[in-house]
């Protein structure tokens, strides 16, 4: 694979195609498809297709856990082991009791992008029903406990941590600006969040949607809507672009087995017949050699 040469690593329709993050322990690559409820399993070094399990609800992100998955789904967060019923962890806060009915679309926040810190913990956030008001927040599931750490989001994304853990960077896309905020990893408490980069002030399409940091400190961030990868230094500067052949990338992770492969999801869910068209590699998951290596992603409860 040509370095920053991006090709279709499995070829998908996904809706809303997310989340992808890598298991060194088991070398595979986990990401979900939101809007159809899937979560994907995926081995590049076999060579074949990836398993797939639909949850029967929407399924925002997914993190490791030292046994299977760690779910966060419109109705709460679940455990995912390889046989037997999912095991709920917490339910969601902002999500009614009627999530399973037809036709009750807006009747509640879903839960959206979301990792583990080097503790353990799980950190996700929700989005707005509407994807506009700001009624989403962000929670904090620790030792069993969910708890909301901050408020009046529209929609959450763009969690990542630095590689010394002294920094939490998140996002409300609506907002178009990436914050940065003091963190404890002992504790897990956060300080006061300032913007980081905005993507105005740069003159950069579309909106932060789901990232990744690199060993070197550098945060990578898919613009939905802008068609590309952007790399910010740890000083929030510009460091480099990378065009996607499709208009809505939704997040990256680092694997393969030196963490040296950017991993994209992709969606279709705004896209027309035309679009489509127009836009073949959009719903698949796609990959570019990054030129540096990434971070093990810590598992959940570790």
């Amino acid at each position: 694979m040509q370095e920053n040469a991006m090709t279709v690593a499995v070829a998908l329709d996904m809706s809303l195609g997310e989340s992808p993050v890598w298991s060194v322990a088991r070398q595979t690559l986990y990401w979900v498809d939101i809007n159809n409820g899937h979560v994907y399993a995926w081995r590049p070094q076999d060579g074949g297709a990836p398993t797939r399990i639909a949850l029967g609800e929407k399924v925002g992100c997914v993190a490791i856990a030292d046994s299977g998955l760690v779910a966060a789904a419109t109705s709460g967060i679940l455990r995912l082991a390889a046989e037997g019923e999912p095991e709920r962890l917490a339910d969601n806060p902002e999500c009614k009791n009627e999530w399973r009915k037809e036709g009750e679309k807006g009747r509640g926040n879903r839960f959206n992008d979301g990792r583990c810190d080097a503790a353990g913990r799980l950190w996700v956030g929700t989005i707005a029903s509407d994807e506009a008001s700001p009624t989403a927040a962000l929670y904090c599931l620790d030792r069993g406990e969910l708890t909301r750490r901050l408020t009046g989001i529209g929609i959450s994304n763009g969690l990542a941590f630095s590689p010394d853990r002294r920094w939490l960077y998140h996002t409300d896309s609506l907002t178009r600006r990436i914050l940065r905020y003091p963190f404890d990893v002992d504790t897990g408490a956060l300080g006061e969040g300032h913007i980081w980069v905005d993507l105005e002030a740069l003159g950069l399409p579309g909106v932060p949607d789901g990232a990744a940091v690199d060993s070197e400190g550098c945060y990578w961030s898919a613009l939905y809507d802008g068609g590309r990868i952007v790399r910010f230094s740890p000083e929030g500067e510009l460091m480099a672009e990378y065009e996607v052949p499709c208009p809505h990338p939704t997040m990256v992770a680092f694997g393969g087995p030196d963490l040296s492969t950017l991993y994209i999801t992709t969606a279709t869910q705004h896209l027309d017949a035309e679009g489509e068209a127009r836009w073949p590699m959009a719903g698949s998951l796609l990959q570019m050699k990054a030129g540096v290596e990434g971070l093990a992603e810590p598992s959940f409860g570790a």
